[in-house]
């Protein structure tokens, strides 16, 4: 029973490591629906909208202008919310989005990173931070902890996972290297996935000698996949499951202004995702596991995002 409960509760993070990024790409390539849908992007959208308390981080001097194409940073969150409990954010992903050079950055911070939660003045895992006070405190303490500006966030449900492969109508990809798992057989070459096999595809580690590094490809890969497949014209006629998974299951501070206008002037952008990597060791702190980062590689990590940001 153990052993199940660790295999799911992988399944669910790695589901929220691919669909918190597919977010991104959705709010981006909108913009093919405008005008043929505008209707109905635009009442999806209006119920997504949750806006933070501020206006600006307070690690920026002035909020970024989308006209001038300056560049932005989006707090990813995947939530398992269960009935009346808030849940805990067991993904954290930030993003930022140049689109002068037309990249996008991104890091996955582990959910038992151990840092300082903003508002709560205590150490503890960074994932506790929404437990604790909402999207407001896992912003400001991902701000502290790569002492970057979070513009924009976007919280998203698990389960929209699978939903939102399918309804972009599956993926298809290259599999360098052929494996079963999880019951299902991937086969090395192109392979079309649908979302339960996007999922299964993402989530295997062990029988790649690349390790996670592996796994971590695969997850690119299938990101790449969605952006490509969302973005597409024949998107268009699956527009209603995708804007159904979208209203269900997101919520963010974006509105459907600023998301016109990111589709306008960050389009490009999509074409080149680089992955950092937080890295770290495990240890015990009063018998409580936590990952812990070293001052050095959360230096560089901010220095990057900085730099890609526009901000050194």
């Amino acid at each position: 029973m153990e052993e199940q409960r660790r295999k799911r509760k992988k399944k669910k993070k790695t589901g929220f490591k691919i669909v918190l990024s597919i977010l991104l790409v959705l709010i981006i390539g909108i913009g093919t629906y405008l005008g043929v849908l505008y209707s109905s992007v635009q009442s999806t959208f209006n119920q997504t909208h949750d806006p933070l308390p501020r206006d600006v981080s307070e690690k920026r001097s002035n909020k970024v202008n989308f006209g001038n194409q300056d560049p932005i940073s989006i707090l990813l969150l995947g939530v398992d919310a269960r009935g009346n409990d808030r849940g805990r954010s067991d993904s954290l992903i930030l993003m930022t989005v140049n689109p002068k050079d037309q990249s996008m950055k991104m890091v996955s911070i582990p959910r038992d990173t151990r840092t300082e939660i903003i508002g709560k003045g205590t150490q503890d895992k960074i994932n506790h931070a929404y437990a604790f006070g909402g999207v407001d405190m896992a912003v400001k303490t991902v701000e502290n902890f790569l002492d970057v500006p979070v513009d924009y966030y976007v919280q998203v449900n698990m389960e929209s996972f699978k939903d939102i492969v399918d309804a972009v109508g599956g993926v298809t990809v290259n599999n360098s290297l052929a494996f079963n798992y999880d019951g299902y057989n991937f086969s090395k070459g192109q392979i079309s996935l649908n979302g339960e096999e996007a999922l299964a595809y993402s989530r295997m580690r062990k029988q790649d000698p690349r390790g996670d590094f592996g796994r971590q490809q695969r997850q690119r890969q299938i990101i790449q996949a969605v952006i490509n497949e969302g973005a597409s014209v024949k998107s268009l006629t699956n527009y209603g499951t995708i804007l159904d998974a979208i209203g269900e299951n997101v919520k963010t501070n974006l509105t459907f202004d600023d998301m016109k206008e990111i589709q306008a002037n960050y389009r490009d952008a999509r074409h080149t995702l680089d992955q950092l990597e937080v890295e770290g060791s495990g240890g015990k702190v009063n018998g409580v596991y936590y990952y812990n980062v070293s001052e050095e590689n959360r230096q560089q990590l901010s220095s990057a995002f900085k730099e890609h940001l526009n901000l050194n």
